[in-house]
């Protein structure tokens, strides 16, 4: 019996099992995952075959981005087909034909920046630094500029043109407005505006290109993306406390736990799933790390499930990492 999510125009049903891997395959955890202009699906994963891509109903077509993506991290597809992925432990973003040519690369690829961080303690960034240091993700403005999150290492939004010309950075670490502890996922809609998922503030910034703020969702607990639909609504997953826990954070005893939601342009929420108190059974989550969404609606979200807790007992190994909600 098929399980249904979600409530009122938003409800979805759980494809379990989709993604028809080769035999012998598995994705590890699936760091992220996007949607091409024919609705075939990217799957960035940390395992030997880094970039995976499926027709609509699961068939594997191809893979590429072996022996040269090291730690798969954010994937971006631009409205021309070609794919960004973001490689963080490389420190670079790379752009590849579909077909998994490499086109263009952004950062100087095993350099990371000097911000002065310890080990993966936000906490400990002495100053911004230019691109990158364990960069998080990319988007692609309506007219083609590229913003990159720089986040693990870094606290900084940098900005290219459409050719890969470095043009500005912008950000500082700590929780005013336009400052940043973690920028772990970012947007943009069609006016322009970027949305960064600030994830250790907890919050969705709205900035401009320049990194003016502009106000932002609070309504969220350790953001790590946000992707448009074609309606304009802004889908973000969140993270919780339940996963992913720094060794500093002082847990409550019942913690919050992953969810997926909508935001509308004034900041309502649409749409949540992902509530139950099961984060492995089908349809709820334990570490959302991307999310996309294809043109008939249906929805994507890929889970790092070993590196943010599965490994250390917080839930089982063999918990979802990919899970397709096919809207109803």
């Amino acid at each position: 019996m098929s399980v249904i999510v979600g409530e009122g125009e938003f409800r979805f049903r759980v494809v379990e099992n989709w993604a028809q891997l080769p035999a012998g395959w598995s994705f590890g955890e699936v760091a992220a995952v996007a949607v091409d202009s024919r609705d075939r699906v990217y799957v960035f994963s940390r395992c030997e075959h880094p970039v995976c891509v499926f027709e609509p109903d699961g068939r594997f077509i191809t893979a590429w981005g072996e022996g040269v993506l090291t730690h798969a991290h954010g994937l971006t597809i631009a409205p021309d087909d070609t794919v960004w992925c973001t490689d963080d432990w490389n420190h670079s973003v790379r752009q590849f034909s579909p077909r998994g040519e490499l086109l263009c690369t952004l950062g100087t690829p095993g350099q990371p920046s000097d911000t002065g961080i310890q080990g993966l303690d936000y906490r400990t960034i002495r100053q911004p630094g230019g691109p990158f240091n364990l960069p998080t993700n990319l988007a692609v403005a309506p007219g083609g500029d590229l913003f990159v999150s720089d986040g693990y290492g870094n606290c900084r939004v940098h900005h290219f043109d459409p050719s890969g010309r470095w043009l500005a950075s912008w950000g500082e670490p700590g929780t005013r407005p336009g400052e940043f502890q973690l920028p772990h996922g970012i947007a943009i809609d069609a006016e322009g505006v970027v949305y960064v998922a600030d994830r250790e503030n907890s919050r969705v910034q709205h900035l401009t290109p320049q990194g003016q703020p502009l106000g932002g969702w609070d309504q969220t607990c350790r953001p790590m993306q946000v992707r448009f639909d074609r309606q304009g609504l802004a889908w973000v997953c969140e993270l919780g406390l339940r996963a992913g826990r720094f060794p500093w954070f002082e847990v409550p005893a019942n913690p919050p736990g992953a969810l997926v939601k909508a935001f509308d342009a004034s900041g309502r929420i649409v749409a949540e799933l992902g509530a139950g108190d099961d984060p492995c059974a089908p349809g709820q989550f334990f570490a959302p790390h991307d999310l996309c969404l294809d043109s008939r609606g249906n929805l994507y979200v890929g889970e790092v499930v070993l590196s943010a807790g599965g490994n250390r007992g917080l839930v089982d190994p063999s918990c979802h990492c990919l899970q397709k909600f096919e809207r109803i």
